[in-house]
């Protein structure tokens, strides 16, 4: 049985297809760029019928390659927090807000919740801009009566293929409006969100699966019949596929963004434990959940500098930042995208000190690429303390892939702990399919775990890897 894995993020589109070990067949990749409009102002928008041309793309392109032919289950890595308003027929009416816009205020007229904490516990997020709860009634307010319902951008590209689509609870968890114990829609986050009868997406129940509509079956003859599991949100895919499903082991992901997270076991209307002030918790499926803490810099920091900066390419930027111990670089803060959820730092926030004459541009990039190491540090530490022990760390991700430097640098900077790669870059894609199989006691032995400083030669699909991947 091979298994379609799609990994829906906020830089690309990609499809590749695994085999029954949730193993790459080689060759069989299909990845798009997706265009990601940001603003001074806080502006981080993705438009849905583009997003949905990527995923179109790439399904024509395994097709046509053959790949299709023996795959017997779709499974979904999706990115979190995105949101889009809907008319009465279910057409956008503007583009999807991702994880990082920050434009969303509260009016005047709103309050907060009666109890934050109590709130923070219940949904394991906050009444902020990252969330449903603000960014509903803000998009309500730019958009006027003509919104009908709202969806994720994941489930709106979906729906555009399949018979129906609701919401996973994973999915749901990151909207910020679901009780995590119950897996129900929460009263006072939807009073907060001003969200009425039918606004919202239908929640999915366990074990469901979904079918492509009959035109799309036509176009994708091989996937006919072939179901299609529940979204799972991509932070709790990458740390299954960096083999970290137990408290013992943090996930350090770094894509486009980046994210620290602890994965626990806690099913359905079982009590959660307490989550400190300064952590989120999500969903992963109905019986685990994930704790932690996320960033709006990541690969993204290197795409910046790669392009206003003019950084030596390949092994000419290696050999550079080879030269610059691990915590050298010059002091940086790399939250150019502002903090996200529960920071109120704007877009714009990153700042660039000790500068001089003599600075080049590998000393700019690696002090960035240091500041992330330092954030991710520092929130490591609060993580810890739910669990009361120090962790093993796995490094993950695309542009964990692409950096012996930055490996090498959070290796020094979450010291003493043991800190261990996983080399397979697709973990949100294979995290999903783990996930889809109900195979989360074998992830640990199926991930590629490898040295922090080991140089990565080209995945078995024969393609290099960007820092700017998701």
């Amino acid at each position: 049985m091979d298994i379609l894995a799609l990994d829906l993020g906020t830089s690309s589109v990609r499809g590749l297809v695994l085999d029954e070990d949730t193993q790459p067949l080689p060759g069989a990749l299909a990845r798009r760029k997706v265009s990601l409009a940001v603003g001074d102002d806080g502006t981080g928008t993705l438009e849905s019928p583009d997003y949905v041309a990527c995923l179109v793309d790439c399904l024509d392109e395994l097709s046509e390659a053959g790949h299709l032919r023996d795959v017997e289950l779709v499974a979904v890595s999706g990115q979190w927090h995105s949101v889009l308003p809907l008319d009465a027929a279910r057409e956008p009416l503007g583009p999807a807000l991702t994880w990082l816009d920050t434009r969303p205020v509260a009016s005047a007229s709103m309050t907060g919740p009666a109890d934050p904490d109590d709130y923070h516990q219940r949904t394991g997020t906050w009444w902020h801009r990252g969330y449903w709860s603000l960014r509903l009634p803000w998009l309500r307010e730019r958009t006027g009566s003509r919104v009908a319902s709202f969806a994720g951008l994941v489930e709106y590209v979906l729906g555009q293929l399949l018979e129906e689509v609701p919401m996973s609870i994973s999915q749901a968890s990151g909207t910020g409006l679901l009780d995590l114990r119950t897996l129900t829609w929460d009263d006072e986050a939807l009073g907060l969100a001003g969200a009425r009868p039918g606004e919202l997406p239908e929640l999915a129940p366990m074990q469901w699966r979904g079918r492509l509509r009959p035109e799309q079956a036509k176009r994708w003859p091989e996937l006919a019949g072939v179901g299609w599991t529940a979204v799972v949100g991509d932070g709790g895919a990458s740390n299954v596929g960096s083999g970290c499903v137990e408290p013992s082991r943090a996930a350090v992901t770094v894509g486009t963004s980046a994210a620290v997270r602890l994965m626990q076991r806690v099913p359905a209307g079982q009590e959660l434990p307490r989550l400190p002030e300064r952590l989120w918790r999500y969903r992963v499926d109905h019986d685990h959940v994930v704790t932690g803490a996320a960033y709006s810099c990541g690969g993204n920091l290197f795409a910046w500098a790669n392009r206003e900066l003019k950084l030596p390419g390949g092994a000419e930027l290696d050999a550079a930042l080879a030269l610059i111990p691990p915590g050298g670089g010059r002091p940086a803060d790399p939250r150019y995208g502002g903090d996200r959820p529960p920071g109120l730092a704007p877009a714009g926030s990153g700042e660039l000190r000790g500068l001089s004459f003599g600075t080049t541009a590998v000393d700019i990039l690696a002090g960035l690429m240091q500041g992330l190491c330092d954030l991710v540090a520092r929130d490591l530490e609060v993580l810890e303390s739910t669990v009361e022990r120090q962790v093993a760390v796995v490094l993950g991700g695309g542009a964990m892939a692409a950096s012996v430097w930055w490996r090498q640098a959070f290796a020094a900077a979450l010291s003493p702990r043991a800190v261990s790669h996983q080399r397979n870059p697709e973990i949100g894609a294979t995290g999903a399919a783990l996930v889809a199989l109900g195979r989360f006691e074998v992830a640990v032995e199926l991930a590629d775990i490898g040295r922090t400083d080991e140089l990565i030669s080209p995945t078995a699909t024969g393609r290099s890897r960007s820092p700017y991947s998701s």
